[in-house]
């Protein structure tokens, strides 16, 4: 029985210098788990036996249980590789259509031949989908997951829809007198511009002029102001949105201050609310309006451009006014944009990957999603620092990133392993003085029996 004993005892710490050797062995691999051998006696006796002096029957391995706890952060120059901070493992699919998922810590992306996010094996990064445009997730379900897949073609490009243009115009300006005309300064007190696209993605100049009108003791209103617009030179008529070729030009609108300098509902301006003016639309559409404009096959919108007096956000104090100051443009943007190249990948603390163009454009591609378990230890290895679910591991648990108790992921970063590699080396010793002390007791036992063996 004793050279059972020493046996069992032989074999716990061998299976001890294993698990201790694998921590080692696996110091530098990402996202690995350090294992720990956890060991009990063995103690056997029946109804008959004397249990009070029953010395056991040694020891057994009862699991080699994995150590969850976070592993350091190394941070890297690669925007794809992604680390997680807190609880939660990254789903991995082998095959694009495949829903046989398996998880990993292990973040250290690439992009394959077809742009998909892989890990070194090639397995696939699943992701919820999103909104492309405010990014919203629309589903949390792990049925629903698709591989993350980088787009690599231009962005398309957007008819402007919509100038926001805010400004201060001088009440101190003198009218000037002479028939507008965009060639000569002096038809003009102030001009500004701003680039819009057809539907092409063809830049194009739309520029605004301001003229002070005669005041009312010259047979003009107070206070009021003409705004004429030009579209890569061509005078721009308000009504129909097409070239005027005749002169005088007719301005698309008049804006009217009153006596504080804010937008005021006199001169046919028509305000309700005395923050902003009405929008002013220049009608397009295929072969009409600001489309006659154009000689490259392109239209504006069939809505045309609409001119907001404003910023894009309405933000108080942004509006129009007349101070006794010089022209200052307040808000000047649009909504169109040209062709864009793919500029780079951000990816959130949330998961969210987001591809930005150079044209300005961005676009919601996912979110990485996200799961974790009842019972990480019950997890089943199967390699590559990947776990798949067991039985003890209970159902996977789906989510985003940095809600409720899942972690956050950190972009450019990789999880290290979270071996200690002193504590290693100070496990390896005693595990080689416990192999040599049951090897010593292995020894003893056999000296005993050869001492027996030789009495005569």
């Amino acid at each position: 029985m004793s050279f059972n004993i020493a046996l069992t005892g032989l074999a716990a710490a061998q299976k001890d210098l294993d698990v201790t050797a694998n921590n080692i062995a696996n110091v530098n691999t990402t996202g690995f788990k350090e294992s720990r051998a956890e060991f009990a006696d063995v103690y056997a006796s029946s109804v008959f036996s004397a249990g009070k002096t029953k010395n056991g029957d040694g020891v057994q391995t009862t699991m080699v249980a994995q150590q969850f706890h976070q592993g350091s952060l190394q941070f890297t120059n690669n925007s794809l590789d992604l680390a997680i901070t807190g609880e939660g493992y990254f789903a991995m699919t082998d095959d694009i259509s495949s829903q046989d998922l398996t998880y990993t810590r292990a973040g250290a992306f690439k992009l394959n031949q077809d742009n998909f996010m892989v890990d070194a094996k090639g397995n696939y990064l699943q992701a919820f989908p999103v909104d492309s445009s405010t990014g919203d997730t629309t589903s949390v379900s792990l049925s629903t997951t698709n591989p993350v897949q980088i787009p690599d073609s231009s962005g398309s490009p957007r008819a402007t829809e919509n100038v926001y243009l805010s400004f201060n115009l001088d009440a101190t300006a003198d009218p000037t007198g002479i028939d507008f005309d965009p060639t000569s300064n002096g038809t003009y007190n102030s001009s500004t511009s701003t680039t819009v696209y057809d539907s092409l993605g063809e830049p194009h100049i739309l520029q605004y002029f301001f003229v002070k009108e005669e005041d009312a003791a010259s047979g003009g209103t107070d206070n009021s102001w003409e705004v004429y617009a030009t579209l890569d030179g061509k005078v721009v008529d308000g009504t129909t949105g097409a070239e005027q070729t005749t002169t005088p030009y007719t301005p698309i609108t008049t804006l009217g201050f009153d006596s504080s300098g804010l937008p005021s509902t006199t001169d046919g301006v028509a305000n309700t609310n005395l923050t902003t003016f009405d929008e002013i639309n220049l009608p397009a559409g295929a072969g009409t309006g600001l489309s006659t404009m154009l000689d490259n096959g392109a239209t504006f919108p069939s809505t045309g451009i609409e001119l907001n007096w404003r910023d894009e956000n309405n933000t108080a104090g942004r509006i129009p006014t007349q101070y006794s100051s010089g022209f200052e443009v307040k808000a000047l943007d649009q909504d169109g944009s040209t062709v864009g190249r793919l500029a780079g990948i951000d990816i959130g603390t949330d998961g969210k990957l987001v591809a930005s163009y150079s044209n300005g454009d961005s676009t919601y591609l996912g979110q990485v999603a996200m799961v974790r378990f009842p019972n990480s230890q019950g997890l089943s290895q199967v390699g590559d620092t990947s776990w798949k679910q067991s039985i003890d591991s209970g159902e996977p648990v789906a989510g985003e990133a940095g809600s409720g108790t899942f972690g956050s992921i950190n972009s450019s970063a990789l999880e290290q392993s979270n071996t200690n590699l002193t504590n290693e080396l100070v496990d390896l010793i005693t595990a080689q003085r416990n192999y040599q002390a049951n090897s010593r007791a292995l020894e003893v036992n056999s000296t005993i029996q050869q001492s027996i063996l030789q009495i005569r």
